[in-house]
C-alpha cells in the first residue's frame, strides 16, 4: 500500500508542479527579458506594463470558469489543454515585432497557464484526505518558487548565451512536454463525481461574491498579494535600476534572493502549517503577522530607498508565499463542494491587482514624468500610492475582523 500511494503521490505531483513551476517562469520572466524588449522595441514603461500585464488580464479572465470546467472535465484534460495554448502564446510571442503581437502572445501564455494551481488544488482534493492539504498546498507552491527563481539569475545567465526570442521558444516545446505528461501520467478519478447543473455552479459563484466572509479577504488579495506579483514581475527590476542605479546582473542575483525568500515561505508551509494549526496557532494570525510586515517593508522601500534593499525584498518574497494562506482561510467559510469556486474567486481577485496595478504603475509613472517630476520621485510615489492601497486593505480585514 505505502508503495502503491507513493507512485499515485508521484504521478500526481510532479506533472502538476512541472506545470506551476513554468507558470511562474512565465509570470516573472519579463523581470529580466523586459529591460531587453524595451531596449530592442523602444517601448515606454506604460507600454511594458500593458504588454506584461496581459498575462494577469487573461490569467484573472479565466478564473470563473475554470471552477467550473475543472468540476466537469477533471484536473488532467483541463490543465494539459491549455497548456498548449501557453505553449501557442509563446511562439506567437516570440515570433512578434510589435506590441500587439507581443501582447497576444502574452494573453494567450496567461490564458494557457491558468488552471496549473487550480488544476493541482481539484486532484489533490480528489485523492488525498483533507489533512494533507496543507502540506501539498506548500510543496506545489514550493514548485512556483523554483519557476519563480530560474525565471532570475538564471534567465539572465540564458540571455548572454541566446535571444530572449530563442528563449521564448525554447519555453514552448518544454510547455508541450509537461502537456503531454499531464495526458498520459496523471490518473483519473476512478468513480466520477455527481456534477451539479450550471444553473447550480452559477448559483455558487453568486454566493461567494455575496459573501461577508470572502470580501474580508478580497481587497488585501487584490493590494498586496496581486501588488506583489505586479511588482515582482516587472517594477522591481524599474526600481532597482532607476532608484538604486544597479546592473542587470546585481538586478538577476537580487531577484534570485526574492525568489529563494518566497521559495523558504513556501516550504515553511510544506513542513510546518498542519503542525503549526495541530498545536494550536491561528492560520489567521499567521497571516496578520506576514502582511503586516510586507506592508513595514514596502513602506521602508518606498520612504528609505537608499537602505535595507537586500534585506526588505527578500523580506516582502516570504510575505508573499505565507499570503496565500488566504485561500485557505476563505475556503473555511464555505462547505467543501464550493472550495474550488472559492479558490478561483479568490484568484480572480489576486489577478485582477496583479494586472490592473502592473499596469497603472506604469501609467502612474509616466504621467508624473511628464508633468515634471524626476523617474525616482516618480516611482517612489507610484511605490506610496502602492502603500496606501495596501493599507487601507489591511486596516478593512482588522475591522471587519472586530465586527466578527
Amino acid at each position: 500500500m505505502a508503495t502503491d500511494s507513493r507512485q499515485l503521490w508521484l504521478r500526481l505531483f510532479l506533472p502538476f508542479a512541472a506545470g506551476y513551476f513554468l507558470s511562474y517562469v512565465f509570470r516573472t520572466a519579463n523581470a529580466v527579458i523586459g529591460p531587453v524588449l524595451a531596449r530592442d522595441l523602444g517601448l515606454a514603461d506604460n507600454a511594458l506594463g500593458l504588454l506584461t500585464s496581459t498575462y494577469f488580464l487573461a490569467f484573472g479572465a479565466a478564473q470563473l470558469p475554470l471552477g467550473i470546467l475543472l468540476d466537469r472535465f477533471g484536473p488532467r484534460r483541463v490543465e494539459a489543454a491549455l497548456l498548449l495554448v501557453a505553449a501557442a502564446g509563446a511562439v506567437v510571442f516570440a515570433l512578434s515585432g510589435t506590441l500587439a503581437g507581443l501582447a497576444v502572445g502574452r494573453a494567450l501564455i496567461g490564458l494557457g497557464v491558468s488552471a496549473c494551481l487550480m488544476a493541482s488544488f481539484k486532484a489533490f482534493s480528489q485523492w488525498f484526505p483533507p489533512e494533507r492539504q496543507a502540506s501539498l498546498t506548500g510543496w506545489i507552491m514550493a514548485s512556483g518558487g523554483l519557476g519563480a527563481l530560474a525565471a532570475a539569475k538564471p534567465l539572465e545567465l540564458a540571455l548572454g548565451i541566446a535571444g530572449w526570442r530563442e528563449i521564448v521558444l525554447a519555453l514552448a516545446v518544454i510547455t508541450v512536454l509537461v502537456a503531454a505528461g499531464l495526458w498520459w501520467l496523471v490518473p483519473d478519478k476512478p468513480v466520477a463525481e455527481s456534477g451539479a447543473s450550471l444553473g447550480e455552479q452559477f448559483a455558487g459563484v453568486r454566493q461567494i461574491f455575496s459573501s461577508r466572509h470572502f470580501w474580508r479577504y478580497g481587497p488585501l488579495a487584490f493590494w498586496l498579494t496581486g501588488g506583489f506579483m505586479a511588482v515582482q514581475g516587472l517594477w522591481a527590476t524599474r526600481w532597482m535600476t532607476v532608484i538604486e542605479d544597479m546592473n542587470r546582473a546585481a538586478i538577476a542575483a537580487r531577484l534570485t534572493w526574492i525568489s529563494g525568500a518566497m521559495l523558504a515561505g513556501f516550504l515553511f508551509m510544506g513542513f510546518f502549517a498542519t503542525g503549526l494549526v495541530r498545536r494550536g496557532v491561528r492560520l489567521e494570525n499567521i497571516y496578520l503577522i506576514a502582511m503586516l510586515a510586507a506592508i513595514a517593508g514596502l513602506a521602508s522601500l518606498a520612504l528609505f530607498p537608499a537602505h535595507g534593499g537586500d534585506l526588505l525584498w527578500p523580506l516582502l518574497g516570504v510575505c508573499f508565499s505565507l499570503s496565500n494562506i488566504a485561500y485557505s482561510l476563505v475556503s473555511q467559510g464555505f462547505p467543501p463542494d464550493l472550495s474550488g469556486r472559492v479558490n478561483t474567486a479568490l484568484n480572480l481577485l489576486v489577478f485582477a491587482g496583479a494586472f490592473g496595478l502592473q499596469w497603472g504603475l506604469g501609467v502612474l509613472v509616466d504621467l508624473l514624468q511628464s508633468a515634471g517630476w524626476t523617474a525616482a520621485t516618480a516611482y517612489r510615489a507610484a511605490f506610496l500610492s502602492l502603500l496606501a492601497g495596501q493599507a487601507t486593505a489591511f486596516a478593512w480585514l482588522l475591522a471587519s475582523r472586530r465586527r466578527n
